[in-house]
């Protein structure tokens, strides 16, 4: 048994997650050209749980991915699911019969997709596509994250000196023989970013889906190192600087909860400066954690880098 509560997957954790972004875009809306995911009736911005867990997948795989064990399932120029779903059928010698596949056939392929991919142990997967792995739901559940104040989302106007056909960068021969004033200079583009903005997401561990998955103490703490270092890996121009900020798991003695989340969510507040009218830096805020009179059966863990 570990002696560290927010390593133990027995137990149910509820975590808040506060991350920053200067000058970049977190996470562009494809329906709105890729501006920074917004809600418009209160201009807080927004960043998907999809698009959280792809960064901590990118992590893993990064981190870990030599391994057996912790083989990354949804992910992009990878292999087709399906031809994934056919190596556990091999593997176990096992012939596929599409949806007529016997339960336990069912059961047994599922059983070695969790032990062999970590995200499928981690978020669960859909796996009925073709060849029929089933379906697990996973331990791990993450929110939207949502901005602390109302974000103003940048378009911004950028050129790049080289064309992109050959065509355009020809020059137009005037009447006379000589040469005209044809051809394109520069290309024309768009940036979208956010100046500043303070994110905070919210997550779940449910000890029961852990243990039909087969997470491992080892997985829980992998999964807690990603949050607090993909950040650093998924560095990039459109995203500007961003950064892991604060992390607080609540670690429950009972593996149903030793009380509701939003109470334990709600100890933890990030409030901007009186004297700053426009946020700027992570500076800008004051994150307080009410740690006084916590629920019994309750452990307040702070992960930092």
């Amino acid at each position: 048994m570990t002696t560290k509560p927010h390593l133990d997957v027995e137990r149910r954790h509820d975590f808040v997650l506060l991350f920053d972004v200067s000058d970049g875009n977190p996470n562009g809306d494809p329906d709105a050209g890729n501006l920074p995911r917004v809600d418009p009736e209160t201009m807080q911005g927004l960043v998907t749980d999809v698009s959280l867990k792809r960064k901590v997948r990118d992590w893993v795989d990064a981190a870990r991915g030599d391994e057996g064990a912790f083989k990354i399932y949804v992910q992009s120029g990878g292999e087709a699911l399906n031809t994934l779903h056919q190596r556990a059928y091999d593997d176990l010698g096992l012939k596929s019969t599409g949806a007529k596949q016997s339960r336990d056939d069912v059961d047994k392929a599922r059983e070695w997709m969790c032990r062999n991919f970590y995200d499928i142990r981690m978020f669960g997967a859909v796996m009925t596509t073709g060849v029929n792995c089933g379906q697990v739901r996973g331990p791990v559940q993450m929110t939207f994250a949502r901005s602390i104040d109302p974000i103003v989302p940048l378009d911004l106007s950028i050129t790049r000196v080289a064309v992109t056909r050959p065509e355009d960068a020809r020059v137009i021969v005037g009447e006379d023989g000589g040469e005209g004033k044809g051809g394109k200079q520069t290309e024309m583009g768009r940036k979208a970013l956010v100046p500043y903005g303070l994110y905070r997401a919210y997550g779940f561990f449910n000890p029961h889906f852990a243990a039909q998955t087969g997470v491992t103490e080892e997985d829980l703490g992998l999964f807690w190192d990603a949050l607090q270092n993909m950040w650093d890996l998924d560095r990039s121009s459109s995203r500007g600087l961003m950064a892991c900020r604060a992390f607080y798991v609540f670690s429950h003695e009972s593996r149903l909860g030793n009380a509701p989340a939003q109470r334990l969510f709600n100890r933890v507040t990030a409030t901007r400066r009186e004297a700053v009218d426009a946020p700027r830096s992570f500076g800008d805020y004051v994150v307080t954690v009410d740690s006084d009179g916590i629920p019994p059966g309750v452990v307040l863990t702070r992960l930092e880098n």
